[in-house]
């Protein structure tokens, strides 16, 4: 089911002040910055099959890679949960498969309003909120996490990497990380830096890296119904 997500945000409401004054006795004058953030984001949406007869749900957000980003939304159905809902798959949980636009990347703020957006729309247990992604998602989910990691319940980012500088805010976020020992396009070593900082930092991370797999490391993770299993499991940890 297609959707889309239409913000506008006012920062401020306020003008511009004057510029600065460069007199000896009022060396600086106060000013305002007026901003208005225009965000449009279409999204897949799945709905479990007994939605109506629960209070509240998990919800999955899935992000994809750089190849599919774009207008068209059948193109997120490549990959991943969209591509195994498409054929048929029943999860017990809220999956969301936003699409960023061309020649864009997945930026935190913009994922934070489509959090909020879906929290008021739809029945989300906001301690049940995971968020994976595939190679540009994996990126986009390692920031997403850093920008606010106490919005989550868990990530598991595949194939993408991070800043190490991170691994402090994220030492307490359940994390499960997935990744191609022969993968050429992102190296191996981008996850396993992260995992090494968040455990130096004392968090208690997961990585698997299969031995075989180049950059598809993400068909075998996305059908392992262990993963799964893992992900309902994580509740939100208590607030860094």
């Amino acid at each position: 089911m297609k959707h889309h997500l239409l913000l506008t945000l006012a920062l401020l409401s306020s003008p511009i002040g004057s510029t600065v004054a460069h007199c000896q006795d009022q060396p600086q004058k106060a000013a305002k910055l007026d901003v208005t953030i225009h965000v449009e984001m279409d999204y897949l949406l799945y709905l479990p099959k007994d939605y109506d007869k629960k209070e509240s749900w998990p919800l999955m957000v899935f992000l994809h890679g750089s190849g599919e980003r774009g207008d068209n939304l059948d193109q997120v159905k490549v990959h991943g949960p969209p591509k195994l809902i498409a054929a048929g798959k029943e999860f017990p949980m809220i999956v969301v498969s936003p699409q960023c636009p061309k020649g864009k990347s997945w930026e935190p703020f913009e994922l934070s309003l489509l959090l909020d957006d879906l929290e008021r729309k739809y029945k989300v247990d906001q301690d049940r909120i995971y968020l994976t992604g595939l190679s540009m998602g994996g990126f986009g989910t390692w920031r997403m996490a850093a920008h606010a990691p106490n919005r989550l319940a868990a990530i598991a980012p595949i194939c993408g990497g991070g800043d190490v500088q991170s691994a402090r805010r994220l030492a307490k976020l359940p994390i499960w990380a997935f990744h191609g020992a022969k993968d050429t396009g992102v190296p191996v070593e981008l996850s396993q830096s992260m995992i090494d900082a968040i455990k130096k930092n004392g968090g208690d991370p997961r990585l698997t890296i299969y031995p075989e797999a180049g950059h598809d490391s993400w068909t075998e993770t996305y059908n392992n119904p262990e993963f799964y299993d893992w992900l309902l499991a994580q509740k939100r940890p208590g607030k860094n």
